[in-house]
């Protein structure tokens, strides 16, 4: 009753639309929910996201949760997790994410969940890394460890946002690294990021969790570019 009245009070407006949500509604009204452009990827291994990286890194597993279009539903929900510090959005996706996927039979073989990580400056600067909503909802969802000690970001670099493909690549060179010990080798890691574009970023992450011995890397983004 009491969380009904406030919301009457206080008006809550769907992050997708930024329309008003109704008093069941959470996070994002049901029409944003229905049009949301879920991409299945988890249903078929020949995806757009292992596709990515064909050629470059040995996947176990991949997929996206979303397509991400501009001026999209999409794009005004990473947006407002991203920059408006709304990581609710997150924890409301890894959720409902993690519930579709824990029955996969390859999810059932990770070990543990790794976020890309922020450089310190940039977590400093924005109070929060952005994926870590997402991975602890999917943590507890799916039932696999969150570990976000191993994979550390050692360089700060500007915003890969309007970067061409050639750009962010040379932009994301050499700036992660890994902590880890011998208890760490034989695992399956999945890494976790927000948009998934170029695929560099995420290259550069997987090579470097790839140096651990014996260890297999699978990868999950929140949304995949579709141009």
């Amino acid at each position: 009753m009491l969380k009904n009245l406030l919301k009457l009070i206080f008006p809550v407006l769907c992050y997708g639309c930024n329309e008003l949500l109704l008093l069941n509604e959470k996070i994002i009204c049901s029409s944003c929910r229905h049009n949301l452009p879920l991409t299945n990827h988890h249903q078929n291994h020949n995806n757009d996201t292992t596709k990515k990286f064909y050629g470059i890194i040995n996947l176990e597993f991949g997929a996206s949760m979303l397509y991400f279009h501009k001026k999209g539903i999409v794009q005004n929900l990473i947006h407002n997790l991203k920059y408006k510090g709304k990581e609710e959005i997150g924890s409301f996706l890894g959720e409902w994410y993690g519930n579709e996927i824990k029955n996969v039979e390859l999810i059932k073989n990770i070990d543990y969940i790794i976020p890309v990580p922020l450089h310190p400056k940039r977590l400093n600067e924005r109070g929060y890394n952005q994926v870590d909503s997402f991975c602890k909802a999917l943590s507890i969802s799916t039932g696999i460890k969150y570990n976000n000690n191993i994979l550390v970001r050692t360089k700060y670099n500007k915003t890969q946002t309007k970067k061409t493909k050639n750009e962010r690549q040379e932009n994301v060179q050499n700036i992660f690294d890994i902590k880890y010990d011998e208890s760490d080798g034989g695992k399956h890691y999945l890494l976790i990021d927000d948009v998934i574009t170029s695929g560099a970023t995420l290259e550069l992450c997987a090579k470097a969790m790839l140096k651990i011995p014996n260890s297999k890397i699978s990868i999950i983004t929140i949304a995949y570019t579709q141009s």
